[in-house]
């Protein structure tokens, strides 16, 4: 299914109806879209599936529809609420919707064929991005101004913008390489899945994922979520709102993959730039697989960051999901041993 994730089926979704199956969530971890790096972080899986139950059962309770079912219980093996596991789960039983195959012609892809197969059942094949913050560096001050956003300054500021309200963005979600998109190729991408729905689906998200992290210390910056469209209706898929899907900072550190993107860049320049090269000349060369054309590869982490890694997720997420799941040092440790570094 992706580099960190596996998927069992139970039932086979149709062209009008949902089936049944679950993730399983590995240790593996990706950065830069080079799918499954060298190293696995030990209990990364298990953060993740626990912080996604966690915010699923906080969305439903919300009144926000999702594909989750519950999560598959360690010790007996039944599809349970999250807080009725006494161990950390990697497993989560999900709602099963169509992802048909979409065929492409170098970077061309063909969506008409991908709806032609998906029926009135199908994910949707956009990632919704959401922006609490516009830090320098990101991507949308190099695509967009800030009277794009309604902001009311003449040209982005050198420091972090924070946003009174979110920004949300549409982008690529199956193409080899990610591209942001227009409202309009958005809604055309969309199939029938309206994209003003999709949107208000990720300020939902946002809003409660926002809230808890605030309640806890941790401060949203941004994120995502994919979407199931069924027979009309919409739901939020995959997962939201962990440490993989969304970035969180914790005083200034970040609590979230994004320190792993940010520990490559200091460590590896060289592979990060040829990762950036091969991207681009794939793009010149109207090619889909920039992967072939990199000359690089990541190096394996040294054993004291794959340790400090592993503590941070799993101190975060016992702290966001109020329980002491793992056997973790508490926050403040976790993030000063990252700092350190």
């Amino acid at each position: 299914m992706t580099s960190v994730k596996e998927f069992r089926v139970e039932s086979e979704p149709t062209t009008d109806a949902l089936g049944v199956g679950a993730f399983s969530f590995t240790d593996d971890y990706s950065v830069f879209d080079w799918g499954k790096m060298p190293d696995e972080i030990p209990d990364k899986g298990a953060s993740l599936c626990s912080m996604g139950a966690y915010n699923f059962e906080r969305l439903e309770a919300e009144g926000v529809p999702t594909h989750y079912r519950g999560v598959v219980d360690p010790d007996s093996g039944e599809v349970v609420d999250f807080d009725a596991v006494d161990a950390p789960p990697t497993e989560m039983a999900i709602d099963l919707t169509q992802v048909p195959e979409l065929p492409r012609d170098g970077r061309d892809y063909d969506y008409d064929a991908y709806f032609a197969d998906a029926g009135d059942n199908y994910l949707v094949p956009l990632e919704v991005v959401f922006r609490n913050s516009v830090p320098p560096g990101s991507s949308l001050r190099a695509r967009t101004d800030p009277a794009d956003h309604g902001l009311d300054f003449p040209e982005w500021p050198e420091g972090v913008v924070q946003l009174e309200e979110p920004i949300v963005e549409f982008s690529t979600k199956y193409e080899e390489s990610d591209r942001y998109l227009s409202r309009t190729t958005a809604d055309r991408i969309a199939g029938k899945a309206d994209v003003g729905e999709l949107a208000d689906l990720a300020r939902a998200v946002n809003r409660v994922v926002t809230e808890r992290g605030a309640e806890v210390g941790l401060t949203h910056e941004d994120g995502k979520i994919e979407c199931l469209y069924v027979e009309g209706d919409l739901r939020v898929a995959d997962v939201a709102g962990t440490f993989d899907e969304s970035r969180f900072s914790y005083h200034g550190q970040q609590v979230s993959k994004e320190f792993l993107r940010q520990y490559h860049k200091a460590t590896q320049p060289e592979w990060v730039e040829a990762v950036g090269d091969a991207k681009a000349e794939a793009k010149a060369r109207h090619r889909a697989d920039w992967t072939a054309l990199c000359d690089a590869e990541p190096e394996p982490l040294a054993a004291d960051v794959i340790a400090a890694a592993r503590d941070l997720y799993a101190a975060g997420t016992n702290a966001y999901v109020g329980r002491d799941l793992f056997d973790a040092p508490d926050l403040d440790d976790a993030v000063a041993a990252v700092r350190d570094l």
